[in-house]
């Protein structure tokens, strides 16, 4: 009896011996991951290899993004913007008992054209079956609430408008005029587009809600993915066509015409398929 009970004694030792954990040995371990996954901002592929497949990002102002692929895909989205960098400095990391969950904590920065965002975050991290620490959940929000950007008053008479080449992100072969606003800045905008007949603008969508009015001539759009000029409606001069941000869309002229677009900046152009892209050329 006393021999089973060493035995089974020595069995429990050994047992708490292969449960113990270098907390802070892990916790160093996990605040060094964070400060390299700091590294990957420009590399949406590295980026991505520091979090789990079943990862979660809760970001301000909209629903979580669950998964690898839906978390990349607006993580690609948001790195387009133009101007932007992101950067953030962990600045405390603490580990589980168990040593296989943690989380770290610090600061982050935002910039685009538009202005500059700063706030904090917390991160959760595994312990992957293969050592490696990843991030299973992310949340962030900003340290202060969005400004509402402040819009002069502007008036301007036709011959007043000054026209130049269209953005690289649209199809060459059109006249672009700024009416109000700067579309390249957080803040709301006018602009206008002259196109000759036959000009198109392949599937695409826009990060923000726009509303475009016909000023002249005729023009086309068409919902979707995929150009069917067949599903497209017309619209003659004084038609409007809303376009909820992020809805695929296309455009094409039937007439020479002039449309109007107001939105808020930063004004991006998204193509579902990046071929089609000019800027890319």
């Amino acid at each position: 009896m006393r021999r089973h009970l060493c035995v089974l004694m020595l069995a429990l030792t050994a047992a708490g011996c292969a449960r113990s954990v270098n907390l802070e040995q892990e916790r160093n371990v996990v605040l060094s991951r964070d400060r390299e996954w700091a590294q990957t901002a420009k590399d949406p592929d590295k980026f991505m290899s520091f979090m789990a497949q079943d990862a979660t990002v809760y970001a301000p102002g909209e629903p979580a993004q669950k998964g690898v692929a839906t978390i990349r895909t607006k993580f690609e989205e948001m790195s387009r913007a133009p101007g932007f960098s992101l950067t953030w400095t962990p600045e405390k990391a603490d580990v589980a008992k168990s040593g296989d969950i943690a989380y770290t904590t610090g600061s982050y920065e935002v910039r685009t054209t538009g202005g500059t965002e700063k706030g904090k975050y917390v991160a959760v991290w595994k312990k992957q079956s293969d050592g490696s620490w990843k991030v299973t959940d992310d949340i962030f929000n900003p340290d202060a609430p969005p400004q509402v950007p402040h819009t002069e008053h502007a008036m301007m008479t036709p011959s007043a408008v000054k026209w130049g080449a269209t953005p690289p992100s649209l199809p060459p072969g059109a006249h672009f005029a700024v009416v109000a606003g700067d579309p390249s800045k957080a803040q709301p905008f006018v602009m206008r587009l002259q196109v000759p007949a036959g000009y198109r603008i392949a599937p695409h969508w826009h990060p923000t809600d726009e509303n475009v009015t016909v000023i002249s001539g005729t023009v086309s759009f068409g919902m979707g993915d995929t150009f069917d000029e067949a599903m497209m409606q017309e619209l003659p001069a004084g038609g409007l066509a809303v376009l909820p941000a992020k809805m695929p869309h296309y455009f094409m002229a039937k007439t020479p015409a002039i449309v109007q677009v107001h939105g808020m900046g930063p004004f991006a152009v998204n193509y579902v398929n990046p071929a089609d892209d000019p800027s890319k050329e």
